[in-house]
């Protein structure tokens, strides 16, 4: 064999290597091309960037939003690792709701703030309205967003049973600026419980408030009753209650008078430093809020929470 036909055939050896080391590696980005399903980051994907040829011959803005004339800047695709949480959203909402709630901040009380609260400074203008906490949700909220468009705070002493069945209604509660207390567990007669049935009937609700809200809240009222008893008062202070807040006027709206007749009741009994209790779940006392908080304004009085009872209106 001569000389020149032995470079001939090493040109052509070297050529034909060539080609089969291009199409082999091509292989994979043609079947990936091929494929039908959506595409994913694959860390042995050939990528494109600016500055390089694109291997289908196109445009490389079509390859590279980054290109110049692009739809602006690409998007980084994560590449899914074997322990990576294929929903990251999901694990970030489990840990949102997984913490503790903010307890809500309470202005403090004066000095001499007496251990059963039954009015406030009568030289002042506020005045507290208190609520039972239960019943209808749908009527709950709707006497929360009268007070809440009149700029008023209400009192809700929730009872926990409801809690158990309405725990949204909390935070419901405090996001619309009123304050929470604790009105028992399952509201019966705690003033004929044993010791310890009364101090159970105190901590259960207060543990339903502290892992909704984050707080036992400051106020404890006594189930079926207007004050407490030492009994009860020692009870509620061992649960950690300093405070029980009473009342000085009865609407008596639980018996559903009309709302002009539980309106009477109200401005009528009402005065600087008063704490009104009312009820969650009537029809009625939604019906009359509207027309209490006008009557107490044109009164020169300011509904507020039993915490700023005690503040310069």
């Amino acid at each position: 064999m001569t000389a020149d036909r032995m470079i001939a055939d090493r040109r052509t050896l070297l050529r034909t290597t060539a080609r089969l080391a291009v199409l082999t590696a091509g292989g994979g980005l043609l079947a990936a091309c091929g494929s039908t399903g959506p595409r994913r980051a694959d860390p042995g994907a050939l990528a494109v960037h600016p500055g390089t040829v694109d291997p289908a011959g196109g445009d490389p803005a079509a390859v590279d939003p980054a290109w110049p004339g692009g739809e602006g800047p690409a998007s980084p695709v994560p590449t899914a690792s074997p322990s990576a949480d294929p929903q990251p959203g999901a694990a970030a909402a489990a840990a949102t709701a997984s913490a503790p709630p903010s307890p809500p901040v309470l202005p403090p009380l004066p000095p001499g703030t007496p251990l059963e609260v039954v009015y406030g400074p009568r030289t002042g203008k506020n005045v507290a309205l208190t609520v039972h906490g239960s019943g209808d949700p749908k009527l709950a909220t709707a006497l929360l967003e009268i007070a809440e468009q009149r700029g008023a705070g209400l009192t809700v002493m929730v009872v926990g049973s409801w809690l158990d069945q309405q725990p949204q209604m909390a935070r419901r509660i405090l996001d619309g600026g009123h304050e929470l207390g604790n009105h028992t567990q399952n509201h019966q007669n705690i003033s004929a419980m044993s010791p310890d049935q009364a101090r159970a009937e105190i901590a259960q609700c207060a543990e339903r408030l502290q892992r909704l809200t984050g707080s036992i809240g400051r106020w404890f009222r006594p189930s079926a009753a207007q004050y407490a008893t030492p009994m009860v008062r020692e009870q509620a202070k061992a649960v950690g209650y300093e405070h029980v807040l009473s009342f000085d006027v009865d609407p008596r709206d639980y018996s559903d008078p009309s709302a002009a007749e539980l309106q009477r009741r109200v401005l009528t009994s009402a005065k600087g430093g008063s704490v009104v209790a009312l009820h969650m779940g009537h029809q009625c006392t939604v019906d009359a809020l509207p027309g209490i908080l006008d009557g107490l304004a044109k009164a020169g009085l300011k509904p507020v929470t039993a915490s700023r009872l005690f503040t310069p209106a």
